[in-house]
């Protein structure tokens, strides 16, 4: 019973968590998805080398760029693996819902966490 009680109160606990923590956890979990999603693709083991080998910065210090210049809720984030011509990279796709009801999607290119692009819907 003991045990019980401790494990609910520790649920309880999370969910008193600041927002930064809850949007690590979301973060962690929508890399979790956007991974089973590239394992369909074979991208998986690429992108995981890609982040070990310095040539992607980790999702936490993208998010942490963005929030200065882009505030608003991660509704989702992508990571995915573009060539064009000769040249390939990663890019980190986000989707913001900002204060106000306005979608945001923002390509971020994962090696140096620059917006390449920034798209708003209102």
């Amino acid at each position: 019973m003991q045990h019980q009680n401790s494990t609910r109160s520790s649920r309880t606990g999370a969910s008193r968590r600041p927002w930064r923590a809850r949007l690590a956890v979301l973060c962690t979990v929508s890399l979790m998805g956007v991974s089973s999603l590239s394992r369909a693709d074979g991208d998986h083991d690429r992108a995981r080398q890609a982040l070990e080998a310095g040539e992607v910065l980790p999702l936490g210090t993208i998010l942490t760029r963005l929030e200065r210049d882009h505030p608003g809720q991660v509704l989702d984030v992508e990571l995915e693996h573009e060539k064009h011509g000769d040249v390939a990279r990663w890019i980190y796709e986000v989707k913001l819902l900002r204060k106000g009801g306005a979608l945001v999607k923002l390509e971020v290119d994962a090696r140096t966490g620059s917006v390449i692009s920034r798209k708003v819907k209102n």
